[in-house]
């Protein structure tokens, strides 16, 4: 996959991630919450047996989406909101 459908995935995939959380973030944050959740997500489908992102369609995007949320949701424990 390259960069720029790193960067369409992981910014969709943070911005619905920042709007399921209902956290307020910008693009370029979105994005990187997106390309960090991509690796998050990756690495627990592994875990569950399934694929992680294999390329630019639907998989990719919901597996970089959940671990998009995991990420927000680890970051809001560290930082003590719930």
């Amino acid at each position: 996959m390259g960069i720029i459908s790193w960067i369409v995935v992981g910014g969709l995939a943070g911005w619905i991630a920042a709007m399921v959380m209902k956290t307020d973030h910008g693009l370029v944050q979105n994005i990187v919450t997106g390309i960090i959740g991509a690796l998050i997500g990756g690495f627990v489908m592994e875990l569950l047996g399934s694929h992680g992102v294999t390329g630019f369609n639907l998989w990719s995007i919901f597996v970089s989406l959940i671990g998009s949320i995991i990420l927000i949701a680890l970051i809001n424990l560290v930082k003590g909101r719930a």
